[in-house]
C-alpha cells in the first residue's frame, strides 16, 4: 500500500508478542468464563448448553478493552509518524510495518478469535494450572499481599525508586543513532590544496600500503581527485580509500572497531600536512548529504571576509582539539590557491598617458593568450591565440618587465605604473543559503555524541567572540538528534492526550484514566535501567522503544482497572474487589509481558551488520515490561485503593463538588 520496502530494522524490530497479545487475552477471558459455568453447573449438563450467548457476552466485554488498548497502542505510534528527513526515512518504515501488523491482528481478534473459540471450546473445558503458573501466582499473590498491607511504605519506596532512576538518566550519553557497523572503512585524506597529480598519487601509495599492514585489512581501493559521479569540485588534494575489512569474528586481535581505527590514524600521522578522516562507504555519503561536508560533524562560520572566517576557524580548531572524544579534527577551508595579483595605479598611468585597455590587453596576452582570429574547420571554429612565449611570462620578473605603450608612442615597464603581489586566494568558495562559510570538521569517538557537543558549544561560545556580521552553526549528526528530540517533545505530549481521551472514552471518568496512564512511569525505570545495564547511550531509537512501552505498560493497566471495576460492580467489598482483580489477571498480564520480551529477544542479543540500530529499542522494551508487570501488579492497585477511599470519603465528596 505504502510501496515501501521490507529492511532489517522495520521487520526485525517487529515484534510478534505484542501483536498476538490481544488473542491471547481474549482466549484467555473465554477459556476462564466457560471454566466457571462448567463448574457452577457441572460438566455434563455444561455440555449440553448453547454457549453462544456466553461467548457474544464474554467477547463484547473483552473486545472493548482490547479493541481500546490497541488504538492506543496505536496512538503511541504517532510520535514516529511525525519524524521528518533521515530519522523519517529509517523509522517510518518499521511504524507503518507494526501499525498495520496490529490493525490485522485487531480485526482477526475481534472475529475469528471468538468464532474460533466458540467452535473449539465446545465441551470438557476445563482450567488446568501447570506447576509455572501456579508458581508466579503464589509469588505474586503474596508480594501483593505484603504490598497491599503496608501501602504507604510502598507506595514511598515505589516512588523513590521512581525519582531515583529518572534522576540517573541525566547521566546516560546521548546519540542520534547507534553507528551501523558496515564492515568496511572510508578514509579520506586532504592533503595541501597546491599538491601535484604525481605527489598526490605517489603519498595515497605509500598511504595504502600502511593500511594493507593491518591484519583486519583484506583489501583497499584508492580514488585520487573528484568523485566518478563529477559532482564535488575536488582537485588533487582529495584522496578517499576504500578499505574492507575481514569480519570481526576473524580478526586475530581482541581489539574494537575504534581501537583499530586509532592504531590507524596513529600509523598514519606520519604525514605532515595531511588531514584524515575515518567513516564508513554509506555512512559517509549520509553525513555528507546531512551536513553538507564530507565529515559526520560539523561546524559552519558564516560570513563575507574569506581571512576573518579563516581566522575564526582556525581559534574553533584550537578550543576543540582540546575536547575530549574529539577525533578527525581539520578545517575544509576556502583559501588556499595561489594568486598572482596585479593592481594598476590609475594616477601613474595618467602620468604616464597610459589607457587601462590598452595595459589589460598586453596583460591578457602575455600571460593567458588574447584571440587574434578563428580557424574554421568544417562546422567546427577554433580560435587562435596570441600569446608571449614562456621564458617571457616564466615569473614575476618577467610580468614586471612587460613593456606597455602610451599615448606618445613610449613603452614602459608594467612594474611602472602598478603593484604586483603574491598571495593565497580561495580555491573553493562554499555557500549555504546563498552566504559563504568555512567549516571546522570532527568526528566523535570513545564518548557520546550529547556531552561532547555541549561542552564543545559551552567553550566555544565563552572563548571566541565572533564578529558582527558573522555567525555559527553546528551541523551532522548532532542536527538530526536535535531535530528528531524536538519533534519527540512536541509530539509526545499531545500523544499522551489523545491517549488520555481514549481512556476517558473507555472508562467514562477521569480518575480510572488517569491512574491508567499513571503506569507509565512503571515502564519508564526499566527502560531507563536496560540503557544503564547494557551500557547504551540514549538514542531515538531506545526513544522510540519508550514510546511502544506507552502503549504495552496501558494496555496492562487497562486490563487491571476493568477488572478492579467489574468486581465493585459486582458488590465486591474494594479490598476484595482488587485482590481478586489481581490473581485472576495475573495470568494475562504476565502472559502478554512474558511474549513481547520473548519476541524481542533476537533483536536484543542480535550481533549481525545493522542490528545496532535494534538493540536499544528491544532493550529498552524489555528492561521496561519488567519493571512495568511488577509494579502494574503490585503498586497499581496499592494507588487505585488509595485514590478510591479518599474520593468516596465523605467530607472528600463535598470538596470535590465545591471545586467542581
Amino acid at each position: 500500500i505504502k510501496g515501501m520496502n521490507a529492511n532489517l530494522l522495520s521487520m526485525g524490530a517487529v515484534d510478534f508478542g505484542i501483536i498476538i497479545d490481544g488473542a491471547v487475552v481474549m482466549v484467555e477471558g473465554l477459556f476462564v468464563a466457560l471454566d466457571h459455568k462448567a463448574m457452577e453447573v457441572g460438566m455434563l449438563k455444561f455440555n449440553k448448553l448453547a454457549k453462544l450467548g456466553l461467548f457474544k457476552t464474554k467477547g463484547a466485554e473483552m473486545g472493548k478493552a482490547i479493541f481500546f488498548s490497541k488504538l492506543i497502542i496505536l496512538t503511541c505510534l504517532i510520535p514516529i509518524f511525525a519524524f521528518r528527513k533521515v530519522e523519517g526515512k529509517m523509522f517510518s518504515p518499521l511504524a507503518y510495518t507494526l501499525g498495520f501488523a496490529l490493525l490485522g491482528a485487531l480485526i482477526l481478534t475481534l472475529t475469528l478469535v471468538p468464532a474460533l473459540s466458540s467452535i473449539l471450546l465446545q465441551k470438557n473445558v476445563k482450567e488446568k494450572h501447570n506447576p509455572i503458573v501456579i508458581f508466579i501466582e503464589k509469588i505474586v499473590t503474596r508480594l501483593f499481599d505484603f504490598v497491599f498491607n503496608h501501602q504507604k511504605a510502598s507506595l514511598i519506596v515505589a516512588c523513590i525508586i521512581m525519582t531515583g532512576s529518572f534522576a540517573s538518566a541525566k547521566f546516560l550519553g546521548s546519540e542520534f543513532l547507534p553507528e551501523l557497523n558496515e564492515g568496511a572503512l572510508w578514509v579520506s585524506a586532504e592533503f595541501p590544496r597546491s599538491v601535484s597529480l604525481d605527489e598526490a598519487d605517489s603519498i595515497s601509495s605509500k598511504i595504502e600500503s600502511d593500511l594493507r599492514k593491518f591484519n583486519e585489512v583484506r583489501h583497499t581501493l584508492v580514488q585520487v581527485g573528484r568523485t566518478n559521479d563529477g559532482t564535488d569540485p575536488k582537485g588533487f588534494f582529495n584522496v578517499q580509500i576504500a578499505v574492507d575489512l575481514y569480519h570481526q569474528p576473524e580478526w586475530k586481535r581482541k581489539i574494537t572497531y575504534d581501537e583499530l581505527v586509532r592504531e590507524m590514524n596513529d600509523s598514519l600521522s606520519k604525514y605532515p600536512g595531511v588531514v584524515f578522516n575515518y567513516s564508513q562507504p554509506i555512512r559517509d555519503n549520509v553525513a555528507e548529504a546531512v551536513a553538507g561536508v564530507p565529515a559526520a560533524l560539523a561546524v559552519k562560520i558564516f560570513g563575507k571576509d574569506f581571512n576573518i572566517l579563516d581566522t575564526s576557524a582556525t581559534k574553533i580548531y584550537n578550543v576543540l582539539k582540546g575536547i575530549k572524544g574529539v577525533e578527525d579534527l581539520g578545517i575544509i577551508r576556502n583559501l588556499g590557491q595561489p594568486e598572482f595579483r596585479i593592481e594598476l595605479d590609475q594616477q601613474k598611468m595618467a602620468t604616464y598617458g597610459v589607457s587601462t585597455s590598452d595595459a589589460n590587453a598586453i596583460i591578457e596576452m602575455a600571460i593567458g593568450g588574447k584571440a587574434a582570429t578563428q580557424l574554421y574547420e568544417g562546422e567546427r571554429k577554433f580560435d587562435i591565440r596570441l600569446r608571449y612565449q614562456e621564458p617571457y611570462r616564466l615569473d614575476q620578473e618577467d610580468i614586471e618587465n612587460l613593456m606597455i605603450p602610451t599615448m606618445e608612442g613610449n613603452k614602459i615597464p608594467l612594474k611602472e605604473i602598478s603593484h604586483m603581489t603574491i598571495l593565497t586566494g580561495p580555491a573553493f568558495i562554499y555557500r549555504d543559503n546563498n552566504v559563504r562559510y568555512i567549516t571546522v570538521k570532527f568526528s566523535i569517538r570513545g564518548r557520546d555524541l550529547g556531552s561532547t557537543i555541549k561542552e564543545a558549544q559551552d567553550k566555544v561560545n565563552a572563548q571566541i567572540q565572533i564578529p558582527t556580521g558573522y555567525s555559527i552553526s553546528w551541523n551532522g549528526e548532532f542536527e538530526n538528534q536535535q531535530r528528531a528530540t524536538k519533534t519527540l517533545s512536541q509530539v509526545v505530549p499531545v500523544c499522551l492526550l489523545v491517549i488520555f481521551l481514549l481512556l476517558f472514552v473507555t472508562f467514562g471518568n477521569a480518575k480510572d484514566s488517569l491512574l491508567t496512564i499513571m503506569n507509565v512511569p512503571f515502564a519508564l525505570i526499566g527502560g531507563i535501567l536496560a540503557l544503564h545495564i547494557t551500557k547504551m547511550n540514549f538514542s531515538i531509537s531506545a526513544g522510540i522503544g519508550f514510546i511502544a512501552l506507552f502503549g504495552v505498560c496501558i494496555q496492562n493497566g487497562v486490563i487491571l482497572i476493568s477488572v478492579f471495576r467489574k468486581n465493585l460492580d459486582e458488590g465486591m467489598r474494594l479490598d476484595e474487589a482488587i485482590r481478586n482483580g489481581v490473581i485472576s489477571r495475573v495470568r494475562p498480564v504476565v502472559m502478554t509481558a512474558l511474549m513481547a520480551a520473548i519476541g524481542l529477544i533476537p533483536a536484543a542479543i542480535a550481533t549481525g551488520i545493522g542490528s545496532e540500530t535494534q538493540k536499544p529499542l528491544a532493550r529498552v522494551v524489555i528492561g521496561g515490561l519488567v519493571t512495568s508487570t511488577i509494579l502494574t501488579l503490585l503498586i497499581l492497585p496499592v494507588m487505585y485503593s488509595i485514590i478510591y477511599r479518599f474520593i468516596h470519603n465523605r467530607k472528600n465528596r463535598k470538596l470535590i463538588a465545591k471545586l467542581s
